[in-house]
């Protein structure tokens, strides 16, 4: 499989590109942040993606969506990273449209999301960061089950309307689609570095009937698989987008800024960094295009995803860091932008398992 986007999907990229930076640019974000938003996002920006026909990217056309792959959810993702856009397209669009997708529940809520009116939330962690282990437990209750403990850092938990939540149960590990205003559901929402919004979840007994199971009973490990790899390979994406506008920003300020009466992009020391910043997101461009044609062909790409996550934590951590310091002391200061993509860099990094995580399964997959 060639490693570039075919001419159908560079048109998305160039219609997603200039809808995003009109729509939702970094400005946005900083609007939304000033004003103390408690959503996390706008409603308003939610219902365009869906009337561009974006929400539904992933979703079958026999369910009225436009059947499209990862590689051009990627795309839009991509985009959304580059103007740090609020935005439930990563958690609802991409990875609760794949878990949910052959199931029952997706004719519940799939119009939802097409429309822009349904947004989903992953409560997947249980701890400070992502390892995979899943302790909450789901107990048998009448003709359902109850949902006894807690999942941290789960975006847009406290406004979702869906939420998907992974849970032990007798035999093994059930995934479950719930309400957001299931009664003895407590969401606690708190700002994250880059000034979005992530809720802790408190279950405290919550019910539900046997209808909310994604699959079957004790065999959530493959909706939950499904729901990772998109998540893992989408946030991949998106930071491959917030890499390249760190990059894209750093370059035009190394042709403007003067040092000496020369401009500092003349230094060949920065120049040196610059082409190596180059390069590394190229391979990581390469790596996220791979995992996401894996999963388009429905072919293995456990490792491969692994590699997109490691890889874009890796490269886009570099372009944030380069970035702030080649504009120097002003480049954590408010005033410019550059500081905000670090900020999100984070926060991406760790979403569904950092570059230690993936490179770790990678080894034990290898044998070591």
């Amino acid at each position: 499989m060639p490693l570039y986007l075919n001419d159908e999907q560079q048109m998305l990229r160039e219609t997603a590109r200039d809808f995003v930076a009109e729509h939702a640019p970094v400005s946005h974000m900083r609007a939304l942040r000033d004003a103390g938003d408690a959503t996390g996002f706008s409603r308003g920006l939610w219902k365009q993606f869906a009337e561009m026909g974006l929400t539904g990217i992933l979703i079958p056309e026999a369910d009225q969506g436009l059947g499209l792959g990862h590689v051009e959810a990627g795309v839009v993702l991509e985009e959304i990273g580059r103007n740090l856009s609020p935005s439930p397209f990563l958690s609802t669009a991409v990875a609760a449209v794949e878990a949910l997708q052959g199931t029952p529940h997706a004719a519940r809520w799939y119009p939802g999301i097409l429309a822009g009116e349904t947004v989903a939330a992953l409560a997947i962690d249980e701890r400070r960061k992502h390892d995979g282990r899943v302790e909450m437990r789901a107990e048998r209750a009448g003709n359902g089950f109850r949902l006894t403990g807690a999942k941290r850092f789960v975006a847009h938990g406290h406004i979702a309307d869906l939420i998907l939540v992974a849970a032990r149960t007798e035999g093994g590990t059930t995934l479950f689609a719930i309400p957001g205003d299931a009664k003895s559901l407590t969401a606690s929402p708190e700002r994250l570095a880059d000034a979005s919004l992530a809720a802790h979840l408190q279950f405290d007994g919550v019910e539900v009937d046997a209808d909310a199971v994604v699959g079957e009973v004790d065999a959530g490990d493959a909706p939950l698989a499904r729901l990772l790899a998109a998540g893992r390979t989408g946030a991949s994406a998106e930071l491959l987008g917030v890499g390249g506008g760190a990059m894209d920003m750093t370059v035009s300020y190394l042709k403007e800024r003067k040092q000496f009466g020369q401009l500092i992009g003349s230094f060949q020391a920065l120049q040196h960094r610059a082409a190596h910043l180059y390069s590394e997101m190229e391979v990581a461009r390469a790596a996220v295009l791979k995992a996401q044609q894996l999963l388009d062909s429905a072919q293995d790409a456990a490792e491969a995803v692994s590699v997109a996550k490691a890889m874009t934590g890796l490269a886009a951590t570099l372009a944030v860091q380069e970035g702030v310091q080649m504009h120097g002391g002003i480049g954590m200061t408010d005033e410019y932008d550059i500081g905000f993509y670090m900020k999100r860099a984070r926060v991406l990094a760790e979403m569904f398992g950092d570059s230690n995580f993936h490179a770790d399964a990678l080894a034990q997959a290898a044998g070591y």
